[in-house]
């Protein structure tokens, strides 16, 4: 069960610590690789792709509903292969990370932008490789 806790704090934490140091002292756009990697703030009123731009509180009580379905269903992760407890931590990690920057600033802070895709943070990359983590292993046990 720690692999849950432990994934969930280290990608809650991560994200968090890069946002504060994001907000405090990105003031314009870093480029890291050229042509590929700029780091460039963003305030992200909506979700994923800017779905539901506006609508904080409805993405609030989303990420409020998931991070207790996940916490609730520990006891069944218990159980569960490893990639289980490590897929659901990396999305509650994620999920709290987005959540606190909606609490707290109204907005999600995004900085990683590749160009040719929507500006991401941490928090997005923990939900989408737990997400994806788990689709992979599922279809590996097929």
């Amino acid at each position: 069960m720690r692999t849950f806790y432990l994934t969930a704090a280290l990608s809650l934490l991560l994200d968090q610590v890069a946002k504060i140091l994001v907000v405090n002292y990105l003031f314009h756009p870093v480029v890291l690789l050229p042509g590929l990697v700029v780091l460039r703030r963003v305030q992200n009123p909506g979700a994923a792709f800017g779905l539901f731009a506006q609508r904080n509180l409805f993405l609030i009580l989303v990420g409020l509903l998931l991070s207790f379905t996940l916490l609730l269903a520990h006891n069944r992760l218990r159980e569960a292969p490893a990639f289980w407890r490590t897929g659901a931590g990396l999305i509650l990690g994620g999920t709290l990370g987005n959540l606190i920057d909606r609490l707290r600033l109204g907005h999600v802070v995004d900085f990683v932008d590749l160009g040719f895709w929507p500006v991401f943070n941490i928090a997005d990359v923990a939900i989408t490789c737990g997400v994806g983590i788990i689709i992979l292993n599922l279809l590996r046990e097929r």
